[in-house]
């Protein structure tokens, strides 16, 4: 469907930039970077494309951590490792980054090779069955790429109808890419083919009531995913305090609003994980700097977001990021990137309950995403302002992280994706 059929609920408010960008190791602030000076600094290129090593390019010359024992190329048990980075600020990368990582040793080897004509690819999602990568172009003008994996070719790139993409995923039928536009508050749907690439797309809503939270120009939509059970998709809102529930028609592609769950005013509300059960869900709040417990139920898609809890880094906001939970539901992981830390929790009471367990330093700086290798063994964090990307192991019976090795270099790596 064109963009006539967007649906917006209301004024998105202003524009204000997400990224808290600093491509320099040891920047001593977080600087924000305006929409048009991004736009103006690094044009899209012309033509898509892979670019091979090149003896001098930065993905090209990192060596593999020292004292790892990562394999090269096509060595046994190299797996894939995609990197998102910004491609429009100083110091960043060119694309998307390609690089293999070993499932043993946690050990990162660079292919040297780039994905290019994705512009700011800052967060990147697999299909579910492994064939086709998607990435957001964080641009003014909102866009969304996919990436066919057996020859990382470009398939195509459609508008989101909003600004500045920061989150994708893929529904679990494979029907549907779901998208969220941080600079206007929205969440876009987009039909995926049997190729893997994407269509036109089918719904987007702007984010309109409630307004804004304290110190919020408008609706920063943050995250937009499907529940579990795959009966409804949660949009989490920093600008509202909200996370939005909606039902998708999946003969159509458009979404119906059936509940709305509120923070407390000025959480900031980023990132949502789920219990693997269902029944519960984790909530990391940037703004107030802490966590909540959030019931979940499936049949009406209603939210309930419990009291906050402490990140475990102290007075003051540690921006925390991401919060991941393991598959047997035993074990949290919080990413903080004002503390460089990341926090761990033990999951109790069948989901209901965080306990704070310990901190770990992350060993970089800036930890914006975090992610599990497939099998759950390895945590990748990926550091945006020392442009790194750290791996820790994890113990499977006491959730510890022990950290494999030095961080890897990756340009202003923002997006660390293990496949």
């Amino acid at each position: 469907m064109s963009s006539g059929s967007d649906r917006a609920r209301g004024s998105g408010g202003g524009w204000t930039r997400r990224r808290f960008v600093g491509t320099l190791a040891g920047a001593a602030s977080v600087t924000t970077v305006a929409a048009s000076a991004a736009l103006t600094s690094d044009p899209s290129p012309a033509a898509p494309k892979t670019v091979p090593p090149t003896a001098g390019s930065a993905e090209g010359t990192t060596a593999p951590t020292a004292g790892s024992s990562a394999p090269s190329v096509g060595g046994s048990g190299a797996r894939p490792l995609f990197l998102g980075t910004y491609t429009s600020v100083e110091g960043g990368g060119k694309g998307i980054g390609l690089a293999t990582y070993d499932s043993v040793t946690g050990g990162i080897t660079s292919t040297g090779a780039v994905i290019t004509g994705v512009g700011d690819p800052s967060y990147l999602a697999a299909h579910p069955d492994g064939r086709t990568l998607y990435a957001v172009d964080e641009r003014e003008a909102g866009r969304v790429t996919a990436v066919g994996l057996a020859q990382n070719d470009v398939l195509g790139t459609r508008g989101t109808g909003g600004a500045s993409p920061c989150h994708l995923s893929v529904h679990p039928s494979g029907r549907w890419l779901l998208s969220a536009n941080y600079g206007s508050g929205s969440v876009a749907v987009h039909p995926i083919d049997a190729s893997g690439a994407l269509g036109e797309r089918t719904d987007v809503v702007t984010h309109s009531s409630p307004a804004p939270g304290p110190g919020q120009q408008g609706p920063h939509a943050h995250q937009f995913i499907t529940s579990p059970d795959g009966g409804h998709v949660l949009a989490v809102d920093l600008g509202t305090d909200t996370v939005y529930s909606y039902r998708l028609d999946e003969s159509k592609g458009t979404l119906t609003e059936v509940s709305q769950a509120h923070t407390r005013p000025g959480a900031g509300p980023r990132h949502l994980t789920f219990h693997p059960d269902g029944r519960f869900a984790y909530l990391a709040n940037e703004v107030d700097n802490t966590v909540a417990v959030c019931a979940y139920d499936a049949a009406t898609g209603r939210l309930t977001p419990g009291d906050p809890q402490p990140t475990g880094t102290g007075e003051g906001t540690s921006y925390p990021a991401q919060i991941l939970v393991t598959s047997h539901g035993s074990y949290a992981y919080l990413a903080n990137r004002g503390h460089n830390s990341l926090t761990r929790y033990a999951v109790e009471a069948d989901g209901a309950r965080l306990k704070l367990l310990d901190t770990v330093p992350v060993g970089g700086d800036f930890p914006r995403h975090i992610a599990f290798s497939p099998d759950e063994t390895l945590l990748f964090a990926a550091n945006q302002r020392s442009s790194t990307v750290s791996v820790f192991h994890v113990d499977g019976e006491s959730g510890e992280l022990r950290l494999a090795g030095e961080p890897f270099a990756s340009p202003v790596a923002v997006c660390a994706l293990p496949l």
